[in-house]
Protein backbone atom coordinates (compact mmCIF):
# COMPACT_ATOMS: atom_id res chain seq x y z
CA UNK A 1 0.00 0.00 0.00
CA UNK A 2 1.24 3.46 -0.88
CA UNK A 3 0.84 5.93 1.97
CA UNK A 4 -1.36 8.95 1.40
CA UNK A 5 1.06 11.74 0.55
CA UNK A 6 1.69 14.91 -1.38
CA UNK A 7 4.76 16.25 -3.15
CA UNK A 8 5.61 19.89 -3.81
CA UNK A 9 8.60 21.71 -5.23
CA UNK A 10 11.83 20.69 -6.93
CA UNK A 11 15.32 20.03 -5.63
CA UNK A 12 16.79 17.88 -2.86
CA UNK A 13 14.08 15.83 -1.17
CA UNK A 14 12.93 16.64 2.37
CA UNK A 15 10.50 14.13 3.89
CA UNK A 16 8.28 15.39 6.71
CA UNK A 17 7.10 12.80 9.28
CA UNK A 18 4.23 13.79 11.53
CA UNK A 19 3.60 13.41 15.25
CA UNK A 20 1.19 10.65 16.27
CA UNK A 21 -1.07 13.35 17.71
CA UNK A 22 -1.41 14.78 14.20
CA UNK A 23 -1.14 13.87 10.52
CA UNK A 24 0.67 15.35 7.53
CA UNK A 25 -1.39 18.54 7.76
CA UNK A 26 0.73 19.57 10.76
CA UNK A 27 3.40 20.67 8.26
CA UNK A 28 1.14 23.14 6.45
CA UNK A 29 3.03 26.14 7.92
CA UNK A 30 6.46 24.87 6.81
CA UNK A 31 5.58 23.62 3.32
CA UNK A 32 5.60 26.90 1.33
CA UNK A 33 8.89 28.10 2.84
CA UNK A 34 10.64 24.79 2.15
CA UNK A 35 9.43 24.80 -1.45
CA UNK A 36 10.46 28.43 -1.92
CA UNK A 37 13.91 27.56 -0.55
CA UNK A 38 14.43 25.02 -3.33
CA UNK A 39 13.44 21.69 -1.83
CA UNK A 40 11.14 18.94 -3.03
CA UNK A 41 8.93 18.30 -0.02
CA UNK A 42 7.24 14.94 0.60
CA UNK A 43 4.60 14.66 3.32
CA UNK A 44 2.93 11.36 4.12
CA UNK A 45 0.38 10.00 6.58
CA UNK A 46 1.31 6.94 8.60
CA UNK A 47 -1.16 4.07 8.49
CA UNK A 48 -4.30 4.91 10.44
CA UNK A 49 -3.66 8.65 10.30
CA UNK A 50 -4.96 11.33 7.96
CA UNK A 51 -5.84 9.76 4.62
CA UNK A 52 -3.86 6.53 5.01
CA UNK A 53 -6.13 3.57 5.78
CA UNK A 54 -5.44 1.07 8.52
CA UNK A 55 -3.21 -1.87 7.58
CA UNK A 56 -4.78 -5.17 6.58
CA UNK A 57 -1.71 -7.21 7.53
CA UNK A 58 1.40 -6.83 9.73
CA UNK A 59 3.19 -3.64 8.72
CA UNK A 60 6.49 -1.78 8.97
CA UNK A 61 6.15 2.01 9.29
CA UNK A 62 9.77 2.69 8.36
CA UNK A 63 9.62 0.47 5.30
CA UNK A 64 6.40 2.21 4.23
CA UNK A 65 8.25 5.53 4.08
CA UNK A 66 11.29 4.00 2.37
CA UNK A 67 9.03 2.38 -0.25
CA UNK A 68 7.25 5.68 -0.87
CA UNK A 69 10.54 7.54 -1.36
CA UNK A 70 11.72 4.74 -3.68
CA UNK A 71 8.58 5.22 -5.78
CA UNK A 72 9.30 8.95 -5.94
CA UNK A 73 12.88 8.36 -7.09
CA UNK A 74 14.50 9.87 -4.02
CA UNK A 75 17.88 8.16 -3.70
CA UNK A 76 18.90 10.58 -0.95
CA UNK A 77 16.67 12.59 1.37
CA UNK A 78 16.58 14.68 4.51
CA UNK A 79 14.18 13.65 7.25
CA UNK A 80 12.26 16.03 9.51
CA UNK A 81 10.28 14.28 12.25
CA UNK A 82 8.06 15.44 15.09
CA UNK A 83 7.65 13.25 18.20
CA UNK A 84 6.59 9.82 16.91
CA UNK A 85 7.69 10.92 13.45
CA UNK A 86 11.12 11.56 14.94
CA UNK A 87 11.25 8.02 16.29
CA UNK A 88 10.41 6.81 12.78
CA UNK A 89 13.08 9.05 11.24
CA UNK A 90 15.71 7.61 13.59
CA UNK A 91 14.81 4.08 12.53
CA UNK A 92 14.99 4.95 8.83
CA UNK A 93 18.35 6.69 9.30
CA UNK A 94 19.73 3.66 11.13
CA UNK A 95 18.43 1.17 8.58
CA UNK A 96 19.38 3.23 5.49
CA UNK A 97 22.24 5.48 6.65
CA UNK A 98 23.69 5.93 3.15
CA UNK A 99 20.45 7.54 1.94
CA UNK A 100 19.74 10.05 4.72
CA UNK A 101 21.49 13.41 4.25
CA UNK A 102 20.41 14.88 7.61
CA UNK A 103 17.91 14.56 10.45
CA UNK A 104 15.91 17.31 12.16
CA UNK A 105 14.03 15.91 15.15
CA UNK A 106 11.49 18.02 17.02
CA UNK A 107 10.72 16.74 20.53
CA UNK A 108 11.43 13.26 19.27
CA UNK A 109 10.25 10.03 20.81
CA UNK A 110 12.66 7.11 21.01
CA UNK A 111 12.05 3.37 20.79
CA UNK A 112 12.74 1.71 24.13
CA UNK A 113 12.55 4.89 26.21
CA UNK A 114 11.34 4.21 29.75
CA UNK A 115 8.43 6.64 30.27
CA UNK A 116 8.32 8.99 33.23
CA UNK A 117 5.53 8.65 35.78
CA UNK A 118 3.81 11.64 34.16
CA UNK A 119 3.94 10.17 30.66
CA UNK A 120 2.81 6.78 31.92
CA UNK A 121 -0.13 8.38 33.78
CA UNK A 122 -1.12 10.18 30.57
CA UNK A 123 -1.16 6.90 28.64
CA UNK A 124 -3.27 5.20 31.29
CA UNK A 125 -5.74 8.09 31.36
CA UNK A 126 -5.99 8.13 27.57
CA UNK A 127 -6.64 4.37 27.49
CA UNK A 128 -9.33 4.68 30.16
CA UNK A 129 -11.13 7.44 28.27
CA UNK A 130 -11.05 5.53 25.00
CA UNK A 131 -12.24 2.30 26.64
CA UNK A 132 -15.14 4.29 28.09
CA UNK A 133 -16.02 5.59 24.62
CA UNK A 134 -15.06 9.17 25.49
CA UNK A 135 -13.21 10.06 22.30
CA UNK A 136 -13.78 13.77 22.88
CA UNK A 137 -12.23 13.53 26.34
CA UNK A 138 -9.22 11.60 25.07
CA UNK A 139 -8.77 14.13 22.28
CA UNK A 140 -8.87 17.05 24.70
CA UNK A 141 -6.38 15.30 26.97
CA UNK A 142 -3.92 15.22 24.07
CA UNK A 143 -4.52 18.82 23.05
CA UNK A 144 -3.90 20.05 26.58
CA UNK A 145 -0.77 17.97 27.12
CA UNK A 146 1.02 18.38 23.82
CA UNK A 147 0.57 22.07 23.06
CA UNK A 148 2.55 24.71 24.93
CA UNK A 149 1.30 28.04 26.23
CA UNK A 150 2.02 29.92 22.99
CA UNK A 151 -0.38 27.83 20.89
CA UNK A 152 -3.43 29.88 19.90
CA UNK A 153 -6.97 28.56 19.70
CA UNK A 154 -6.78 27.99 15.94
CA UNK A 155 -3.76 25.74 16.46
CA UNK A 156 -5.50 23.89 19.26
CA UNK A 157 -8.48 23.30 17.01
CA UNK A 158 -6.22 22.02 14.25
CA UNK A 159 -4.57 19.48 16.56
CA UNK A 160 -7.97 18.59 18.01
CA UNK A 161 -9.27 17.77 14.52
CA UNK A 162 -6.24 15.69 13.53
CA UNK A 163 -6.13 13.74 16.81
CA UNK A 164 -9.85 13.02 16.87
CA UNK A 165 -9.75 11.81 13.27
CA UNK A 166 -6.91 9.42 14.10
CA UNK A 167 -8.82 8.04 17.09
CA UNK A 168 -11.96 7.52 15.01
CA UNK A 169 -10.09 5.71 12.24
CA UNK A 170 -8.16 3.49 14.62
CA UNK A 171 -11.13 2.66 16.85
CA UNK A 172 -13.08 1.54 13.79
CA UNK A 173 -10.61 -1.28 13.16
CA UNK A 174 -12.19 -4.72 13.06
CA UNK A 175 -8.81 -6.34 13.62
CA UNK A 176 -5.48 -4.94 14.78
CA UNK A 177 -2.31 -6.08 13.05
CA UNK A 178 1.10 -5.87 14.70
CA UNK A 179 3.95 -3.68 13.59
CA UNK A 180 7.00 -5.44 12.18
CA UNK A 181 9.95 -4.14 14.19
CA UNK A 182 13.30 -5.13 12.65
CA UNK A 183 16.37 -4.71 14.80
CA UNK A 184 18.44 -1.57 14.17
CA UNK A 185 21.31 0.21 15.85
CA UNK A 186 21.38 3.97 16.41
CA UNK A 187 25.17 3.76 16.15
CA UNK A 188 24.70 3.20 12.40
CA UNK A 189 23.29 6.73 11.95
CA UNK A 190 25.81 8.95 10.17
CA UNK A 191 23.61 11.90 9.19
CA UNK A 192 24.11 15.31 10.83
CA UNK A 193 21.30 15.64 13.36
CA UNK A 194 19.47 18.59 14.92
CA UNK A 195 17.64 17.77 18.15
CA UNK A 196 15.04 20.24 19.41
CA UNK A 197 13.33 20.12 22.80
CA UNK A 198 10.86 22.49 24.48
CA UNK A 199 10.94 23.78 28.05
CA UNK A 200 7.16 23.35 28.37
CA UNK A 201 7.20 19.74 27.19
CA UNK A 202 7.29 16.63 29.38
CA UNK A 203 10.82 15.98 30.71
CA UNK A 204 11.01 12.71 28.76
CA UNK A 205 11.65 14.49 25.50
CA UNK A 206 14.48 16.67 26.74
CA UNK A 207 16.05 13.55 28.27
CA UNK A 208 15.79 11.78 24.90
CA UNK A 209 17.37 14.74 23.10
CA UNK A 210 20.24 14.90 25.59
CA UNK A 211 20.83 11.17 25.29
CA UNK A 212 20.83 11.25 21.48
CA UNK A 213 23.13 14.27 21.40
CA UNK A 214 25.71 12.12 23.18
CA UNK A 215 25.10 8.87 21.32
CA UNK A 216 24.86 10.02 17.71
CA UNK A 217 28.01 10.68 15.74
CA UNK A 218 27.14 14.22 14.60
CA UNK A 219 24.36 15.82 16.64
CA UNK A 220 23.54 19.06 18.40
CA UNK A 221 20.74 19.86 20.81
CA UNK A 222 18.75 23.11 20.84
CA UNK A 223 16.42 23.89 23.74
CA UNK A 224 13.56 26.33 23.10
CA UNK A 225 12.28 28.16 26.18
CA UNK A 226 8.83 28.94 24.76
CA UNK A 227 8.04 25.54 23.22
CA UNK A 228 5.77 22.71 24.23
CA UNK A 229 5.74 19.39 22.39
CA UNK A 230 4.67 20.67 18.95
CA UNK A 231 6.79 23.77 18.32
CA UNK A 232 6.34 23.69 14.53
CA UNK A 233 2.66 24.49 15.15
CA UNK A 234 3.08 26.71 18.19
CA UNK A 235 5.44 29.23 16.55
CA UNK A 236 5.70 28.10 12.92
CA UNK A 237 7.90 30.91 11.61
CA UNK A 238 10.57 30.42 14.29
CA UNK A 239 10.77 26.67 13.66
CA UNK A 240 10.76 27.12 9.89
CA UNK A 241 13.80 29.42 10.17
CA UNK A 242 15.54 26.89 12.40
CA UNK A 243 14.89 24.07 9.93
CA UNK A 244 15.99 26.08 6.89
CA UNK A 245 19.20 27.17 8.57
CA UNK A 246 19.99 23.58 9.49
CA UNK A 247 19.16 22.18 6.05
CA UNK A 248 21.42 24.76 4.38
CA UNK A 249 24.32 23.75 6.62
CA UNK A 250 24.10 20.07 5.64
CA UNK A 251 24.34 17.93 2.49
CA UNK A 252 20.55 18.33 2.11
CA UNK A 253 21.18 21.85 0.85
CA UNK A 254 23.88 20.94 -1.65
CA UNK A 255 21.68 19.83 -4.53
CA UNK A 256 23.29 16.36 -4.68
CA UNK A 257 19.91 14.71 -5.22
CA UNK A 258 19.59 12.59 -8.33
CA UNK A 259 16.01 12.70 -9.49
CA UNK A 260 14.31 9.60 -10.90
Amino acid sequence: MTLAHDVAGHGPTVALLHSTACDRRMWDPQLPALVDAGYRVVRSDMRGYGDSPLPDRPYDNAQDVIDLLDQLGAEEFALVGSSGGGRLALEIAARRPHRVTCLALLCTALAGHEPSAELQAFGEREDALLEAGDVAGATELNVELWLGPHADEATREQVREMQRHAFEVQLAAVEEFPQIRPDFDLADITAPTLLVSGDHDLPDFRQIAVRLSKELADARHVEIDWAGHLPSLERPEAVTRLLLDFLRETPAGSGRERQG
